[in-house]
């Protein structure tokens, strides 16, 4: 997986292979902590087969050499949720933000 940064809009964005060998473009939305793991939050570029349109995908990463990193599928049910439920705090904490400023 590469991390590139979107030079037109200075988001940073991963480019990933799916299984079925199609390229996937994805905005980075967070990168967060659980416990003593690192989650990122992608959200494709354009719609993929299967998935709803604004569906978000998680994974645990790790950075490798330079700007590219290592998206790990996560397979634990206990392990997602905890992820989710991390990743749904803080979409909460920014909305409670944006209401209060």
């Amino acid at each position: 997986m590469e991390n590139k940064n979107n030079e037109e809009f200075d988001e940073p964005t991963v480019s990933m292979t799916l299984e079925d060998g199609t390229e996937l473009e994805c905005d980075v939305i967070a990168i967060f902590p659980v416990k003593d793991k690192d989650y990122i939050a992608l959200l494709p570029n354009k719609p993929v087969e299967g998935f709803a349109e604004d569906e978000v995908f998680l994974y645990r990463f790790k950075e490798l050499d330079g700007d590219d990193i290592e998206l790990i599928q996560i397979e634990d049910d206990e392990e997602y949720e905890a992820a989710a439920d991390a990743f749904d705090e803080l979409l909460d904490e920014e909305e409670f933000n944006e209401l209060d400023s």
